[in-house]
């Protein structure tokens, strides 16, 4: 949360994901798992740190703002910082906003928990995978113009509702879906490239949070003008460091339009090294290149909406079908409280969250 702007339009979603999330947790504990191992889930808190001036006038007001918004916020100096985190350095006009509150979660161990869980209802008929099966076409009711179905290349699925979450995918997708039909709609979502740096069993310094700089949080609020072409973008690389239940040390972050490219740049990789290095003294004094056979790169196509928000909502002159996509870097962040929204959406209760900034009508169409 320390890197979110309390004023912004996904405030309240993430802030209610965040609730869900920690709700998740003590629910696997309660069940006598340990949330550790079963999500990877942390309360680490997190630090959003800066190494000048400005950036120390921005982290205080930063504070002040959380603070204003209910969440526990404070600001550390240099030197307070380097007594909870004795391996960054950010210089004597430095300093960092501080979440003790933030959590920290493992994507993957997260994703199969739920993949689990969720095929506990298969016997029961709630439940079933067809992955590997791309979507190929819609059935519509001749009368009302529902969907009524969804074909995929080996079957034809049947339901009350359909949701397409496809990622940067969607806009694709939505496009073969719907293509020479009366459904008008240009989801404008599309692929910014992400590289993250693994090294396996690190032991060289110790991180006691989630350690992320303000140029991040400039990337991750920044818009792309009305215009501009992707490749008007050049590519960012904003530090962010963490180390994860295994004591992998995982860094980042990188930012680039590139198609739909999932190919691993060296030249980018040293780049996330490097700029790891302004802020963590001790990487300096080591080398990469001993790391070759403990390192891995994850390289990833985050969603990108251009006015920065998700798409949750009702595909425009469909009631059964529904759009989850946009999130870009925000995605485990916002995940429970979209998914939340959506069942919302689905059932038709009422929204814990208003979902009026995330529809498409007047975005998409």
């Amino acid at each position: 949360m320390v890197h979110k702007n309390p004023g912004s339009q996904t405030w309240e979603l993430t802030k209610r994901s965040h609730q869900l999330w920690k709700r998740l947790a003590e629910t696997i504990r309660d069940q006598g798992m340990d949330p550790l191992q079963v999500l990877g889930w942390k309360r680490t808190g997190s630090l959003l740190v800066g190494r000048t001036p400005g950036d120390s006038m921005m982290l205080r007001e930063r504070v002040r703002q959380l603070s204003e918004a209910g969440l526990t916020a404070e600001y550390l100096s240099s030197n307070e910082l380097l007594s909870v985190e004795p391996a960054l350095l950010v210089g004597s006009d430095g300093g960092a906003a501080f979440v003790p509150g933030d959590c920290q979660l493992d994507a993957l161990r997260t994703v199969a928990y739920i993949e689990k869980v969720n095929r506990s209802f298969t016997l029961e008929g709630r439940y079933a995978e067809f992955y590997h099966e791309p979507v190929t076409g819609l059935e519509r009711s001749t009368s009302s113009g529902k969907v009524e179905a969804i074909r995929t290349s080996n079957n034809t699925l049947y339901g009350k509702a359909v949701v397409v979450a496809a990622g940067c995918w969607s806009r694709s997708l939505m496009h073969d879906l719907f293509g020479g039909s009366n459904v008008k709609l240009d989801v404008l979502v599309k692929p910014r490239k992400g590289h993250l740096l693994v090294l396996e069993n690190f032991n060289s310094l110790q991180l006691n949070h989630g350690l992320m700089e303000v140029g991040y949080v400039d990337y991750e609020n920044a818009i792309l003008p009305s215009g501009l072409n992707d490749q008007s973008q050049t590519l960012s690389v904003s530090m962010t460091a963490t180390m994860d239940t295994m004591g992998n040390l995982i860094l980042g972050s990188s930012r680039q339009f590139a198609g739909f490219s999932t190919e691993v740049e060296d030249s980018i990789i040293l780049h996330i090294w490097k700029r790891a290095g302004d802020f963590i003294p001790k990487l300096k004094e080591l080398s990469l290149k001993n790391f070759m056979k403990n390192r891995k790169v994850r390289v990833g196509l985050r969603p990108y909406m251009p006015d920065g928000k998700p798409v949750i909502g009702h595909v425009p002159g469909l009631s059964n079908m529904f759009l989850a996509t946009g999130h870009e870097g925000g995605g485990l962040s916002m995940a429970l409280g979209t998914a939340e929204m959506v069942v919302d959406m689905v059932l038709g209760n009422p929204p814990h969250v208003d979902n009026s900034p995330f529809a498409a009508q007047g975005r998409c169409c």
